[in-house]
């Protein structure tokens, strides 16, 4: 069996801001805020979007085009930034092929997998692009005017934010992050290796393959992480694949709360317990198309009977899409 690979532009509904979320269709207007560093949208961005548009990714190793080049796509000459919005929105809403403005995308990854999310989570992401400069990769530069022509799609930035990015990002020390954005920092980072080995084991070899993947190195890849970060990474849930994932009562009780957040359709706050030397960080996990392939509610026979022979316990289907799968369960020292 061969199943439809896509990859993830996903404006995913994490952290930041977007208290006042407005579901009706149009746009819903920003105040413009001068300092770029300050703008909820470029958080949302680098936390959400990055686990699979990484600007650090080489062009060989990708599983989806970096941010960069969605903006240079989408900004084209003259374009207001209410239809600049509207454009990333309606195809957010509807992702198909013929409405795409990435062709060489679709060809490579296939079309992504619509994901519902609020409006204002989009809308914040897609003013923060379209006011400023987008990280990038070294060799995007080059790979762009070779497809489209030197100076096309440059849009409002210049291209040089990345470059700068790369270098203090280098000299971050977690130290100086909240508890919150350190605890982001793991569970997302963790998110992008797995994905990253994931989404190219289904790309090369099918989605049978990934749920061996899965099976095998899911557990390794998050240890070598947890070694990497100098913390405890747990991914729980109250209806685990393996038992090994089972979640506890007090992991049970943040799941169900995480999960009427997601019902109530806003955005998810990560939970910070601050001991005396340790912090303990919880956040959801949620389903998208490309999960439900093995975790909805229509699995394909051949996938299902390979989850049952590796997983007899098995209790992580019959879920749709943005909903609360199970949690990230972080440790760290102060």
């Amino acid at each position: 069996m061969i199943l439809r690979t896509s990859f993830v532009l996903v404006f995913l509904v994490l952290m930041v801001g977007c208290k006042n979320n407005n579901h009706n269709s149009g746009y819903t207007e920003i105040e413009s805020i001068k300092n770029s560093e300050e703008h909820p949208g470029k958080k949302l961005m680098e936390t959400n979007c990055y686990v699979c548009h990484s600007p650090t990714a080489s062009e060989q190793s990708r599983i989806a085009p970096p941010m960069i080049a969605v903006k240079k796509h989408y900004l084209t000459n003259g374009i207001s930034k209410k239809d600049f919005i509207k454009s990333i929105q309606d195809f957010m809403k509807n992702p198909n092929a013929d409405d795409a403005k990435m062709i060489g995308a679709v060809k490579r990854f296939g079309v992504m997998p619509k994901a519902n999310y609020p409006e204002a989570t989009i809308t914040q992401i897609a003013d923060y692009i379209y006011d400023n400069d987008i990280e990038q990769p070294e060799w995007f530069e080059e790979h762009f005017k070779q497809g489209h022509g030197q100076g096309k799609g440059q849009g409002k930035g210049n291209g040089h934010h990345g470059q700068m990015m790369d270098k203090q990002q280098a000299t971050v020390d977690d130290s100086d992050l909240s508890f919150e954005e350190r605890g982001l920092k793991y569970a997302l980072g963790t998110k992008a290796e797995l994905g990253k080995n994931l989404m190219g084991t289904i790309q090369k070899k099918g989605t049978l393959e990934a749920i061996t993947f899965c099976n095998e190195v899911a557990y390794p890849l998050t240890d070598s992480m947890a070694v990497v970060y100098n913390a405890t990474i747990k991914r729980v849930s109250d209806k685990p694949r393996n038992p090994d994932n089972a979640a506890n009562s007090k992991e049970k009780y943040y799941i169900r709360k995480f999960q009427k957040t997601l019902a109530e359709n806003q955005e998810p706050q990560a939970i910070i317990e601050e001991g005396t030397d340790t912090v303990n960080f919880y956040y959801p996990i949620t389903t998208n198309s490309m999960c439900l392939q093995c975790h909805g509610k229509n699995i394909e026979p051949e996938v299902y009977n390979t989850i049952k022979r590796l997983y007899p316990q098995d209790l992580a289907t019959g879920y749709g899409e943005n909903e609360v799968r199970g949690m990230w369960s972080i440790s760290f020292n102060k």
